[in-house]
């Protein structure tokens, strides 16, 4: 039994990990590599019409990094692939006959009807499986300034969104959103206007640091620099906000596609309405390999709870989140030290007593004693112990 098999939008995915638009999927062979590893699906990087010339800068990428913990987020100023669809549909034909039963997704750039409409159906006439619309890379204008994010106006939006479904027909379409933009307008936009899913990628407009010797920016480019999608682990918290806030407002489909790096995130973004997993800047960091400790560890979750499979999960977290109006007044929770387990560190000491509520004091072996009058249970002390 696959408890991990997912139909999304009508089509089969073996499991529901993808990999998404990304220098993962922007050369043949590491798209098979992907395939090889378990992925079930791929988008490859976002294609353009031949006329659009796209040249690349260098470097592009840089990471964010917190004390010893390196790429914590990852930043790009990466637009577009280099490579027009004339390239990318000998790939997908080339994918499709090597791996049939994987899941090739193609994502696309335009700047009018026709520019959408000629890339979608080349595309789809060499065998993609669905096509991907990114809406927040200044890929075009579609009737905006050039260089703003398409989702910025839910308007051009469902615009773009209705060019692309009417060449793509009954192949689905996914349109994927920034962090920055109203998740639910455009969502509403994608729907109207005929749209298969949509697609919470979480990336947010940012800049990761600063050389403090040059005060350029990174990633440095012959001494300048540029605003940076910062994507990784640490957009996971807005990834679920987004996508449940869509789950509980808006019928359509799905994806998740920000900060997911194990298969307890995998798990979560279900829980609040995702039907399908992008994942970018894990695989960067860590390799395609990592897929098989998604499926082990989702699998073996699954198979303790007794649950046949993954979409029994989705969205059973949404009933449990509410307005804050909502929630409980009337308990009222008192911290507690267990001093077997107390290695002494003074951290719950020192959070408390500057950023809590002054509610603990040392004892002479250094174990915290809580002062229960002081103690507000707001849970920073349980936040900061090793």
């Amino acid at each position: 039994m696959n408890r991990l098999a997912t139909n999304f939008c009508g089509i089969n995915f073996e499991n529901p990990f993808v990999l998404a638009a990304s220098p993962c999927t922007d050369e043949l062979e590491m798209a098979k590599n992907g395939f090889r590893a378990g992925w079930s699906g791929a988008v490859l990087k976002t294609t353009h019409v031949e006329s659009l010339v796209y040249e690349p800068v260098s470097p592009i990428i840089c990471g964010y990094d917190f004390e010893d913990k390196k790429v914590v987020g990852l930043g790009n100023i990466d637009v577009l692939s280099k490579y027009p669809v004339n390239v990318v549909e000998e790939r997908v034909k080339e994918l499709k006959k090597e791996f049939p039963k994987k899941i090739v997704i193609t994502s696309v750039a335009g700047t009018d009807r026709n520019t959408y409409h000629e890339v979608v159906k080349r595309l789809i006439a060499a065998g993609a499986d669905a096509i991907e619309c990114t809406t927040f890379c200044p890929q075009g204008h579609a009737g905006l300034k050039s260089g703003q994010g398409l989702s910025e106006d839910p308007l051009t939006v469902a615009q773009m969104t209705s060019w692309v479904k009417e060449a793509a027909g009954d192949i689905p379409v996914f349109i994927k959103f920034s962090g920055e933009v109203n998740q639910i307008d455009n969502s509403r936009a994608v729907k109207v206007a005929r749209g298969d899913a949509v697609n919470i990628s979480s990336v947010y407009k940012a800049i990761l640091g600063i050389d403090l010797d040059t005060y350029v920016p990174y990633p440095s480019v012959d001494g300048k620099s540029t605003y940076a999608g910062f994507m990784g682990t640490a957009t996971k918290p807005q990834c679920l906000q987004h996508v449940s806030e869509v789950a509980k407002k808006i019928d359509i489909p799905i994806i998740a596609g920000g900060g997911t790096t194990f298969w307890q995130d995998c798990i979560e973004a279900v829980l609040v309405g995702a039907g399908l997993i992008q994942i970018c800047s894990a695989v960067m960091r860590n390799g395609f390999r990592i897929v098989e400790d998604l499926i082990d560890g989702c699998d073996t979750y699954l198979e303790e709870r007794g649950i046949s499979n993954l979409s029994e999960l989705i969205g059973k977290s949404l009933p449990s989140i509410v307005g804050q109006d909502e929630l409980n007044k009337g308990s009222r929770l008192v911290s507690s030290i267990k001093r077997d387990l107390c290695v002494k560190d003074d951290l719950c000491y020192i959070s408390c007593r500057d950023g809590g509520h002054m509610a603990m004091e040392l004892g002479d072996d250094r174990i915290p004693i809580v002062d229960e009058e002081k103690c507000a249970g707001c849970g920073l002390c349980l936040t900061v112990c090793q």
